[in-house]
């Protein structure tokens, strides 16, 4: 059988090659309300320190008084009464903590009791108890009270028994995020309770301890500013002491927020650091640095092609 010339078949045409896969561009998204909120920010505060900057504020005598002995010597007193306040606080939280979950209904009562005086009442008014003690007890281990209750120790004992309260509830909320399995896992392996509780369930509830007892401390540094009702030369008296000598009040009082803020602000960083350590093995990336976040923030600002976001 012969096909026709016009009826021959066509020979299909040889299949184009695909293209290679372009890339694909990627277009930052402009955010414009970053950029109206920062203009808003830095006119509220460049108007700011107008204001402070053409107050009835004689700044050199802040900066005078800034490096005082006697100012000095206030915030080294309130950093030691801050200190040893803290330290007896923490004692008195893991001593009541543990007596709270004890079995023994008295002790457990007894913690909530002290638990429930110490962190009901003011501060302020616990000072003035321990500093006028010897109006309900006139001698103490057979001395005068007033020698006893010293402004050092009134200071101590209104602070850390305090503190002792607010630490003891950090320090059981710590303890109880420890899964129970742990603790079963570890008297499984032959551990006694101590070795239990120093060597699995302490590590892990520091990450939870942490954090509440650092922010604790520093806000002790600033209600150890109470301690002056007692006469304790911590900071805040002896800027009482200058400004009332020469009334430059509102300067000395910028003098104490100076060092307010210097000394919480090395013990947020030391705060800072020692959370990111205990934060090893609980998450995959530690939180950044100061440093690593300024740099983000400065980079984030710009688009991977160099232009403005």
């Amino acid at each position: 059988m012969t096909i026709p010339l016009d009826k021959a078949p066509e020979t299909p045409e040889p299949a184009t090659p695909p293209s290679p896969q372009q890339p694909i561009t990627a277009i930052p998204v402009r955010h414009y309300g970053r950029w109206v909120s920062a203009v808003v920010v830095v006119a509220v505060l460049v108007a700011l320190v107008l204001a402070f900057a053409g107050a009835k504020i004689h700044w050199k005598t802040s900066g005078h008084f800034l490096f005082d002995s006697q100012i000095m010597a206030g915030a080294g007193n309130t950093l030691l009464i801050s200190v040893v306040a803290m330290l007896l606080g923490l004692v008195l939280g893991v001593v009541s903590a543990m007596m709270r979950m004890s079995g023994n209904p008295v002790m457990s009562a007894v913690a909530q009791l002290y638990i429930w005086v110490f962190r009901g009442t003011p501060v302020l008014v616990q000072l003035l108890i321990w500093w006028n003690l010897a109006l309900v007890f006139p001698t103490m281990f057979g001395q005068d009270t007033n020698k006893v209750i010293t402004p050092l120790v009134a200071a101590l004992l209104g602070l850390g028994i305090n503190e002792g309260a607010y630490m003891s509830e950090i320090v059981r909320a710590g303890l109880q995020s420890v899964d129970e399995g742990q603790t079963e896992a570890a008297q499984a392996l032959g551990m006694s309770k101590g070795q239990t509780m120093r060597r699995v369930v302490l590590p892990q509830a520091m990450r939870v301890i942490v954090p509440p007892t650092g922010n604790e401390f520093i806000n002790m540094l600033k209600t150890s500013s109470l301690a002056y009702v007692v006469t304790y030369p911590e900071l805040m008296l002896k800027v009482q002491d200058v400004y009332t000598n020469n009334l430059a009040v509102m300067e000395l009082l910028f003098v104490a927020c100076f060092w307010y803020l210097l000394l919480t602000t090395v013990f947020s960083i030391g705060q800072f650091y020692l959370e990111r350590r205990y934060a090893r093995g609980s998450s995959r990336t530690l939180p950044p640095t100061p440093l690593q976040k300024i740099k983000a923030n400065l980079f984030s600002l710009r688009a991977p092609g160099g232009t403005l976001r």
